[in-house]
């Protein structure tokens, strides 16, 4: 196929740009003019990468600070569903008219043939319709289209195949729809009214779906909870992660390693700041023991743990070349990024997931679902309740065979090629429209 000029934008949160990195890639080595559009604060990672930017102009950027310094009234909802309703109506949809008035704008100085965004970047909402251009959607979260199989998405809920559980999840479908979403659902539709867009079947996660020319799922069939009613433009493309240069940052303490029975690797990724809610509760569970355990802090408060934590196992850094380290693991403890879990998943290492805010209830439901690991279904795990959970896993072989089963599906994916496939087809079809539209 010959160059096309692709745009790339994403929802300005890390577990939304990473993975999008290897596919743009991939893609810019294939000969295509890739471009990106998002906050500024990837622009210095995506120059590295050698694609030019374009910066959130119009649009707010939800990235510029802590959630509840950029909105203080956040603060005043407590509740995992709260906190949820609050971000979807402030830090997605009501961005939605803002990123588009950016890309429209882009799209003058370069006329691109198609965008590829993440599922939960809302400027998708205009692009097919206002612009006449094909979007690609990438699911870097797990599926949250309604399924009349499953229970709704955004609670943190697993499946039933019972009669009553199934009539359970009838109703919380409804009370999902109905009232616990029931702004963000409206909010979304009139947005699609007032600029004269489709309005589509469903609630506000299905329109994100029925948006998109197709949707790459991140991840595997068996990742997923088995639906009847899978939408046609939903395309599963194994594990996309992020992309990774030959030179990588070398891990310092190998010859600790081999000093400790085990080795425990914990995170809380870059988002969450506060180290008490995991990585203290794990290094207190395991200090001055025979365990090592490897704690990276995203760069927060990470010579204060140190200090605070001067035993020979307790290793503390910055950031950790996961890929280089998790081999050597034999759990992984963390609050529940997608990216993190797939990662953890290629490398068969078992988890132990806390963590609720942010979509990770969904994300550890699966987890603990498919018994991949545990989850303890909370922000604020206790150091028992680690330790617990570290020597069930280490006990039970179980969680270790059910991820390696898991990892050989994974192992069948080659994610790069299968996206440029998609991308392919996307743009042979919209270019048999435009050829057709022309000759009319």
């Amino acid at each position: 196929m010959q160059s096309k000029s692709i745009l790339f934008a994403n929802f300005p949160a890390d577990g939304h740009f990473n993975p999008l990195t290897s596919l743009a890639i991939h893609l810019k080595n294939q000969g295509h003019d890739v471009r990106w559009y998002t906050s500024v604060t990837y622009e210095e990672k995506i120059k590295e990468l050698g694609i030019p930017f374009y910066p959130l102009k119009r649009a707010f950027d939800v990235s510029a600070g802590d959630p509840e310094e950029i909105f203080p009234e956040r603060k005043k909802h407590k509740s995992q569903v709260s906190k949820l309703k609050f971000d979807l109506k402030h830090s997605f949809i009501l961005r939605s008219k803002e990123y588009y008035e950016d890309i429209k704008e882009i799209s003058a100085d370069f006329p691109f043939d198609l965008v590829i965004t993440d599922i939960a970047f809302t400027g998708l909402l205009f692009i097919k319709e206002k612009l006449g251009k094909p979007v690609i959607a990438v699911g870097v979260i797990p599926l949250s289209e309604r399924s009349k199989d499953l229970p709704p998405a955004g609670l943190g809920l697993t499946p039933s195949s019972s009669f009553w559980g199934r009539r359970k999840q009838d109703v919380f479908r409804f009370v999902s729809d109905a009232l616990i979403f029931r702004e963000s659902n409206a909010l979304i539709k009139s947005i699609c009214q007032a600029n004269g867009l489709k309005v589509e079947k469903g609630n506000v996660f299905d329109t994100m779906y029925r948006k998109s020319n197709l949707v790459l799922q991140n991840g595997t069939p068996k990742f997923e909870y088995q639906r009847s009613d899978l939408s046609t433009n939903i395309r599963f493309i194994g594990p996309l992660l992020p992309y990774s240069p030959g030179s990588k940052p070398a891990f310092q303490h190998f010859a600790k390693v081999n000093q400790y029975s085990k080795v425990i690797l914990v995170t809380q990724g870059t988002v969450e700041k506060d180290p008490e809610k995991i990585i203290v509760p794990t290094l207190e569970a395991f200090k001055g023991t025979d365990y090592l355990v490897i704690a990276t802090t995203g760069g927060s408060q990470t010579e204060a743990l140190r200090k605070r934590y001067p035993q020979p196992n307790l290793v503390i850094e910055d950031f950790i070349p996961f890929d280089t380290v998790m081999p050597f693991c034999q759990v992984y403890i963390t609050n529940g990024g997608y990216g993190g879990v797939l990662l953890s998943i290629k490398n068969k290492l078992p988890l132990v997931v806390a963590g609720i805010h942010e979509g990770k209830n969904d994300i550890n439901a699966r987890v603990g679902y498919f018994k991949l690991g545990i989850n303890l279904k909370t922000e604020k795990p206790t150091p028992a309740q680690i330790r617990d959970s570290v020597a069930e896993i280490l006990s039970n072989p179980a969680y270790k065979t059910t991820i390696s089963q898991l990892n050989e599906e994974f192992s069948a994916y080659n994610p790069q090629l299968l996206c440029e496939k998609y991308v392919n087809e996307v743009l042979d079809i919209q270019a048999a429209v435009n050829s057709k539209e022309m000759a009319t």
